[in-house]
C-alpha cells in the first residue's frame, strides 16, 4: 500500500521541525579546541554546542558554513546503531546507500545521483574521505570505522577543495584523534542472527609531547538468507578492524598525526531471492499500454523440468534461496594503510600535508545466476577480484591577509592509482542446454517442442517443427542448436584489466569579509587526469567460434545477411558468445590511454542580516573523470567474429561527467531551535551510466539533443535517435532540503528533515556527447524519475536522557525514522523493479552511570521489521523482456517478456543488548 498521503503530512510538518543529527548553537569556543573535542559531549542529546565542521577545510560551526553540509556526532550515530556509512542515509535524508552482489559494490547517492556500483571502472559520484584520505570507491567505505569524531554529509558537487572530485556529494568520515589523557572505552553487543559485536579503545600520553590511540572491532553474525540446496546461510558477517595512531605535538605550532589501520572480511555475500517469475505477453497487438500474465512462463518451465527450484516465488522475504550444489559464495576483502598528516602553524600562514598509501583487494567466488540451475559461476581458485594501490599527496597552505579581511587558501594535489580486475566467469555446467531451450521456446512456446535430455533440447516433434519451418537452412541450424547445447563449464579462465590513473590538481579557496556580516567566497581548480588501459584475456570457449562460422564451416555466420534468418541466427550465436566470451580473444592484448583536464571551482555569497540567521547563495561546477568500462562486452556485438578478432579498447572509453549546481538557501540558530533550508538546481552533462541489461554492462553518457528527437530517445531501435544538432545536460535535479533541530531542554532532542529531490533524465537523450543514440534497452528513462531517487524522503530522531534522582545515573530514549516515497531500484526503470513508498524506524532504551562511565542499552534495527528491496534486476541469462516494454512496443518485438527478476533485500528486523565502559 502506497503512503502517499502520509508521506505529504509528515513533509509538511517538516517545514515545522525538520532535519536530522544536528546539533544545538552555544557560545563559540576557540577553534582548536573546538574542532578536536568529543562531539559526544556536544551533540544534540547534550545540547551543549553546535558541532563543529571542516567542510571548508576550515574548523567552523555548522550554522557558519554557507553551503549544504549536514554532521552526524559520534553520540548521533551510536544511538541509531550505525557502524559504518550506510546507516547514515537513516539520519541524512539526502542520502541513500546501497550494496549489490558483495559489499564492495556498494553505491551511494545525494539529492537522487550517485554511481552503481557494479563497475570499479567507474569513479564514484559520491565520494569517501576518511581522515582527508580519498577512498577509491564507495565499498572500501563500508568497513566498520571504530569511534569517530563526526561524519559530514557535503550535498552538492565538491569541486574545489577536496583531493578528488565528486559531482553529487561527498562524505567525509573525521575519526577520534589521539588524547593526551589517558582514557578509553570497551563495549560488547550479542543480538538475534547470532550477532557479536566487540569494540574498543585506548589513547593516553607516551611523552608529554606523543600521544597514542589505538581502535579495534570484532563482528561475527549469522546470515539472513537461508540456502535450501546447500543448507547454509548467506549474508552473514565476519570482519575485523584495527586501527593505531601516534599524535606528535612538539608544540603549539606544529602536530604530526601518523594513522595506519586494516580490515580483514570473510563473508558469504550477497545472496538475491525471486520476486517476479511472471511471463507477460502483449493481448492486443498494435494498442500500447496493455498487457496480460501468461499462466507458465517458458523460462521457469524449462528451468523446472532441468531440476531447479524457486523456494522465494511465493513468498520473497521468506529469504530462502538455492544455488547451485557446491557453487560457494566467497568474498575476502583486505582493506589497509597508512597516512601521515602534518600541520604547521607559521604564524602568518599553516601549511597541511597529508600524505597517504592505500591497498585494497576484494574478491571471492559466486554463483552469479542466484539460482538452482547451474547456468553461470566464478569459481573460487583466486581469478575472481579487483584491487587499488593508492598513493596520495596532499598540500595546502591557508591564512589570512588585510587585517583579516582574507582568508586565503591554495594546495595543490597528486594522486595515483593502479586498479587491476581480474575475472574468471564461466558459463556452468548446464548452461548450454538452458541456452537452447530458450531458442526452441523463442521459437514456439509450446513444451512439446522440447526435451532437455536430447541434444539441443529438441524432441522429435521439435526436429519435424522446424524442418518444416526453415526448410533447407534447417539442418544448419539445428546443428548449431546442438552445439550451443554442449556449452558447458567454458568460459573465462582469467581476464585481467589494468588501469593506471593519474590525477593533478591545483585549487585556491578565497573567503573576502566585504563587512562584519556580508562574505564572498571564490574557488577554483584545475584538475588534470591521464589513465592508461590495458587487458588481455584468457578463454576456452570453443563454442563461440563455431556458432560464428560461415556456412561452409557448419556455422551461422553466413546467415546473418539473410533477412528471413539473420535474427534467428544472431541470437544462437549470442547465447554461445555472451560477453564476448571467445577462445578467439586469447594472446590478444588490448590498450587505450586518455587525458583530460578540467576547470571547477564555486562562487558563494553569505549574509547575516541579525545574529543567529545567514542567508547565501552559490554556484559551483563539479566534475568526475571519464574512464573505461572493465567490460570486454562493450567492445562490440557477441555475434559478430569481427568484434573478437579486431578488438578495438577505445570502445570501452566514456567520457567526463560534469556538472553546474545553483543553490541558495539559509541558517537560522538559536538556543533551542536550528533551522537550515536549502533549494538546489543540478546540471549534469554527459551523466554516466552503468546498467546491467541481464547478460552485460551497458555504460552510456546521458546527454540532451539540442533539437527534438520526435520520440525516438523512446523507440526501440538502435538505428535512430542519434543527434547532429548539438548536447547539452541530460539529467536535472533540483527540489530543497530542510533540516531543523528542537531543543526544548538539556536533556531532550528531536531532529527532523525532509528532501524533495526531482531528480529526472530530460527528454530528446543521446548516449554519448557526440550524438551517439541511446540503447533501445534504456528506452523508458526520457522524462522519467531517475532510479534509487526517492522524489520524497523524511526523516526524524527523538532523544531523551532523564536523570535518574541525584545519582548521577540516567536513561536514555531514542528513536529514529526514515520514511521514503517509491522509487525504482533499476537503472532501465523496468516496472518489475519498482520499490513502493516504507518507513524504517530504530530504537533504543538504555541505563547510563554517572558521566556516562558505564551503559547498557537495549536496541532495534528495522524496528517495524519493514521488507523493501535494495536493488532488485534482471536474473542473468534467465529470460528477456520487460512488462514495461510489452506495453510500450508490444507485438512484434515485445509480444513477450519472459525475463525473471531477482533482489537484494534490505536487513530485517534485528535486536539485542550492549553493554559499554568507558574509563
Amino acid at each position: 500500500m502506497r503512503k502517499s498521503a502520509y508521506l505529504l503530512s509528515v513533509a509538511a510538518i517538516a517545514f515545522t521541525v525538520p532535519a536530522f543529527a544536528q546539533d544545538a548553537p552555544a557560545t563559540p569556543q576557540p577553534e582548536a579546541q573546538a574542532a578536536s573535542q568529543d562531539t559526544a559531549d556536544t551533540s544534540a542529546d547534550e545540547g551543549a554546542a553546535d558541532i563543529i565542521v571542516t567542510a571548508t577545510r576550515r574548523a567552523e560551526r555548522l550554522s557558519d558554513v554557507p553551503i549544504a553540509v549536514s554532521a552526524v556526532s559520534q553520540q548521533a550515530l551510536q544511538n541509531s546503531g550505525a557502524t559504518d556509512i550506510r546507516a547514515l542515509a537513516q539520519l541524512a535524508p539526502s542520502l541513500l546507500v546501497s550494496s549489490t552482489g558483495s559489499e564492495a559494490n556498494a553505491s551511494a547517492r545525494v539529492r537522487g545521483i550517485g554511481t552503481v556500483g557494479d563497475n570499479p571502472g567507474l569513479e564514484s559520484s559520491v565520494a569517501v574521505f576518511i581522515d582527508g584520505v580519498y577512498r577509491s570507491r564507495t565499498g572500501s567505505g563500508l568497513n566498520d570505522i571504530g569511534e569517530v569524531d563526526r561524519i559530514e554529509v557535503l550535498r552538492g558537487p565538491q569541486g574545489t577543495l577536496f583531493g578528488r572530485n565528486a559531482s553529487a556529494g561527498l562524505i567525509n568520515v573525521i575519526t577520534k584523534a589521539p588524547a593526551f589523557e589517558f582514557g578509553g572505552y570497551g563495549e560488547v553487543s550479542y543480538g538475534n542472527y547470532n550477532n557479536i559485536r566487540v569494540a574498543g579503545a585506548v589513547t593516553g600520553p607516551i611523552t608529554d609531547t606523543v600521544a597514542f590511540r589505538v581502535d579495534g572491532v570484532y563482528g561475527k553474525r549469522d546470515g539472513f538468507y537461508y540456502d535450501t540446496v546447500n543448507k547454509t546461510d548467506y549474508n552473514n558477517r565476519d570482519r575485523i578492524f584495527v586501527r593505531g595512531q601516534l599524535l606528535f605535538q612538539p608544540s603549539s605550532d606544529l602536530s604530526i598525526r601518523l594513522i595506519g589501520d586494516y580490515t580483514y572480511r570473510n563473508e558469504k555475500c550477497c545472496g538475491a531471492v525471486y520476486v517476479d517469475l511472471r511471463e507477460k505477453t502483449d493481448p492486443t497487438p498494435g494498442v500500447p499500454g496493455d498487457y496480460a500474465v501468461s499462466p507458465t512462463n517458458r523460462i521457469v518451465d524449462i528451468m523446472t523440468s532441468m531440476g531447479a527450484v524457486f523456494p522465494s516465488a511465493n513468498d520473497p522475504y521468506n529469504r530462502r534461496i538455492a544455488n547451485t550444489v557446491g557453487r560457494a559464495y566467497s568474498n575476502k576483502t583486505k582493506d589497509y594503510g597508512g597516512s601521515a598528516q602534518i600541520d604547521w602553524n607559521f604564524g602568518g600562514a599553516s601549511l597541511t600535508s597529508i600524505t597517504a598509501y592505500r591497498e585494497y583487494k576484494a574478491g571471492g567466488a559466486s554463483d552469479i545466476d542466484y539460482g538452482s540451475l547451474d547456468i553461470g559461476y566464478r569459481p573460487d581458485d583466486g581469478n575472481n577480484y579487483r584491487q587499488f594501490h593508492t598513493f596520495s599527496q596532499e598540500l595546502r597552505l591557508q591564512g589570512s591577509a588585510f587585517g583579516d579581511k582574507l582568508d586565503w587558501l591554495v594546495g595543490g594535489y597528486y594522486s595515483r592509482e593502479d586498479l587491476q580486475v581480474v575475472d574468471n566467469l564461466k558459463f556452468g555446467k548446464q548452461y548450454g542446454m538452458f541456452a537452447a531451450c530458450r531458442v526452441i521456446s523463442n521459437l514456439s512456446p509450446s513444451a512439446a517442442l522440447r526435451d532437455p535430455t536430447a541434444p539441443g533440447c529438441l524432441s522429435a516433434a521439435g526436429i519435424f517443427t522446424l524442418n518444416n519451418a526453415l526448410g533447407t537452412a534447417a539442418p544448419l541450424v539445428i546443428g548449431n542448436i546442438n552445439r550451443l547445447s554442449t556449452l558447458n563449464d567454458l568460459g573465462t579462465i582469467r581476464d585481467v584489466y589494468n588501469q593506471r590513473s593519474e590525477n593533478f590538481a591545483a585549487f585556491t579557496h578565497n573567503i573576502f569579509k566585504v563587512t562584519d556580516r556580508l562574505s564572498i567566497t571564490v574557488g577554483a581548480r584545475y584538475t588534470h587526469e591521464k589513465k592508461d588501459f590495458n587487458a588481455s584475456f584468457q578463454n576456452n570457449n570453443t563454442i563461440c567460434p563455431a556458432l560464428q562460422a560461415g556456412t561452409a564451416q557448419g556455422g551461422l555466420g553466413g546467415l546473418l545477411t539473410n533477412p528471413a534468418l539473420a535474427s534467428t541466427a544472431a541470437g544462437i550465436i549470442t547465447l554461445g558468445c555472451t560477453g564476448n566470451s571467445t577462445i578467439g580473444l586469447n594472446g590478444k592484448t588490448i590498450s587505450d590511454s586518455l587525458s583530460e583536464g578540467e576547470f571547477t571551482g564555486t562562487g558563494v555569497v553569505s549574509y547575516k542580516p541579525v545574529d543567529g540567521l545567514m542567508v547565501y547563495a552559490s554556484y559551483s561546477r563539479g566534475y568526475k573523470a571519464g574512464g573505461y568500462n572493465l567490460d570486454r562486452s562493450d567492445l562490440g556485438p557477441a555475434y559478430l567474429a569481427s568484434t573478437t578478432a579486431t578488438p578495438n579498447a577505445a570502445l570501452l572509453r566514456f567520457d567526463p561527467e560534469t556538472v553546474n549546481s545553483y543553490e541558495v538557501g539559509f541558517k537560522y540558530s538559536s538556543r533551542k531551535f536550528t533551522l537550515n533550508v536549502a533549494g538546489f538546481r543540478q546540471e549534469f552533462s554527459n551523466f554516466q551510466l552503468n546498467t546491467f541489461n541481464g547478460t552485460n554492462y551497458i555504460v552510456q553518457n546521458i546527454g540532451s539533443c539540442k533539437t527534438s528527437l520526435n520520440g525516438a530517445d523512446g523507440d526501440n531501435s538502435a538505428a535512430t535517435g542519434a543527434c547532429t544538432a548539438g548536447v547539452k545536460y541530460g539529467v536535472l535535479s533540483q527540489g530543497i532540503e530542510i533540516e531543523a533541530g528542537l531543543y526544548p531542554a538539556r536533556n531532550f532532542a528531536v531532529n527532523l528533515g525532509y528532501t524533495l529531490a526531482d531528480t529526472k533524465y530530460r527528454n530528446n537523450l543521446v548516449g554519448s556527447k557526440s550524438g551517439e543514440a541511446l540503447d533501445p534497452f534504456l528506452a523508458l528513462l526520457p522524462g522519467q524519475q531517475m532510479s534509487n531517487a526517492p522524489r520524497n524522503v523524511v526523516t526524524m530522531s527523538t532523544s531523551w536522557t532523564p536523570e535518574i534522582g541525584t545519582s548521577g545515573m540516567s536513561a536514555l530514549f531514542y528513536v529514529d525514522g526514515r520514511l521514503s516515497s517509491d522509487y525504482n531500484t533499476g537503472s532501465d526503470l523496468f516496472i518489475e523493479k519498482a520499490q513502493d513508498s516504507f518507513f524504517l524506524m530504530n530504537a533504543r532504551i538504555g541505563l547510563r552511570g554517572a558521566d556516562q562511565n558505564w551503559s547498557l542499552e537495549f536496541w532495534a534495527q528495522n524496528l517495524l521489521d519493514t521488507k523493501y528491496e535494495q536493488v532488485a534486476f534482471n536474473a542473468p541469462f534467465q529470460g528477456a523482456g520487460s512488462q514495461s516494454q510489452v506495453q510500450k512496443f508490444g507485438a512484434p518485438a515485445f509480444a513477450t517478456g519472459n525475463q525473471i527478476f531477482s533482489a537484494f533485500l534490505a536487513e530485517p528486523r534485528t535486536y539485542g543488548v550492549t553493554l559499554r565502559k568507558r574509563f
